[in-house]
């Protein structure tokens, strides 16, 4: 397997440089967690962390990527393909008429 040397940006991790395998395309996966485990003995803390674009006049000659702390933690944003049904969840009234559409009621 093929590793690069990956920066790790904000957060505990602020300013590590950690070798990252990267897949076939020779992309890091999109989000990096680490879990750290707790010292009374409890549930890990996950920290998660992005991938983006790195700035290519930045310190390391030969790395693309660069990881940022998100401190939500949130998952990843699920797969998007074309022929998916509109997630739900996103729209602000389902009982809203569309913009431009006059109700039924108003004849």
């Amino acid at each position: 397997m093929k590793s690069e040397d990956t920066p790790f940006e904000g957060g505990p991790m602020d300013g590590r440089v950690l070798p990252v395998l990267v897949g076939m395309t020779g992309h890091p996966p999109k989000t990096y967690r680490i879990p750290v485990p707790d010292p009374d003995g409890g549930p890990p803390t996950v920290l998660v962390y992005r991938r983006e674009p790195r700035d290519p006049r930045g310190g390391l000659r030969f790395a693309r990527w660069k990881y940022t702390y998100d401190p939500s933690g949130r998952k990843g944003s699920d797969r998007k393909w074309p022929w998916s049904k509109p997630d739900r969840r996103a729209t602000a009234d389902p009982d809203a008429t569309p913009h431009g559409k006059p109700d039924d009621a108003d004849g």
